[in-house]
């Protein structure tokens, strides 16, 4: 297991938790997140992330893609 910010690009993961205060949560399971779902990371812009999940693209600061555990 390792957070999202280290996985390999264009590379299917399935999420195995999500860390984090509890409005930290629901805000990542809000844009679709959540543990069991498959996430792919597209590109990394500076300290960002784009990440494709639910099939829809959504960008992530490094500081949540640490919170999110494949």
């Amino acid at each position: 297991m390792m957070p999202l910010i280290y996985a390999d690009t264009d590379v299917p993961q399935i999420i195995r938790k999500i860390g984090g205060n509890p409005e930290v949560k629901k805000h990542l399971e809000d844009l679709g997140f959540n543990v069991g779902g498959e996430v792919t990371v597209v590109n990394s812009l500076g300290d960002n992330l784009i990440v494709k999940v639910k099939e829809s693209r959504v960008a992530v600061s490094e500081e949540l893609a640490r919170r999110i555990m494949v």
